[in-house]
């Protein structure tokens, strides 16, 4: 992610403002705006895999998937992150005409050498204040290998991964699925 140099400080309301008319996205931190980068011919895939997994899967339930280009927003820390994927089953995200959610219960984020560090880290330590969020899950895209972190008692997030041949177990939303359907379509598998 690389700072805007236009403008020293935006609010909340002017980012979203530029954001709307924006060619490019940005993600918001603390009055900064960050552009992101493209993104490579796998992480299309397996995001496009996991959307449809995650689609299907919901249907009917009242909970929503929202590919990369929704945000999270996280007020109290000032905040507007694009996860890769985020499902919602609150209410009010639902009923929202806003481009964010508020409430999101899962959040997956397709790791990528530039950005690894920084999901791992600081979005992660940002991510562990929504107290909705009952698992963050990591996709390797140079690998077979999906982290996940689900929250327990006292705020305690417990790592787990999935390799190849394992089946993926996605506890908050009850879904269960071949990790093979991931990464679906990627030489990674052969």
């Amino acid at each position: 992610m690389t700072a805007s140099k236009s403008h020293a400080y935006f609010s909340p309301e002017e980012y979203l403002e530029v954001e709307r008319l924006s060619p490019i996205k940005h993600e918001y931190v603390q009055g900064q705006m960050f552009a992101m980068a493209g993104a490579s011919k796998a992480h299309v895939i397996i995001a496009g895999n996991l959307s449809a997994l995650l689609v299907g899967h919901l249907r009917g339930s009242g909970c929503l998937s929202y590919g990369a280009d929704m945000k999270v927003r996280l007020p109290e820390l000032g905040l507007f992150y694009y996860p890769h994927l985020a499902v919602t089953c609150d209410d009010l995200d639902r009923a929202s005409d806003e481009n964010f959610i508020l409430s999101p219960k899962l959040i997956i984020e397709i790791l990528s050498d530039s950005t690894e560090a920084f999901d791992r880290g600081d979005k992660f330590a940002d991510y562990k204040t929504i107290s909705t969020l009952e698992a963050y899950v990591l996709v390797h895209q140079k690998q077979v290998l999906v982290e996940q972190f689900q929250r327990r008692t006292d705020n305690l997030w417990v790592p787990g991964s999935f390799a190849a041949g394992d089946v993926v177990e996605f506890q908050s939303l009850g879904l269960s699925c071949a990790i093979a359907v991931i990464y679906e379509n990627l030489a990674l598998l052969a």
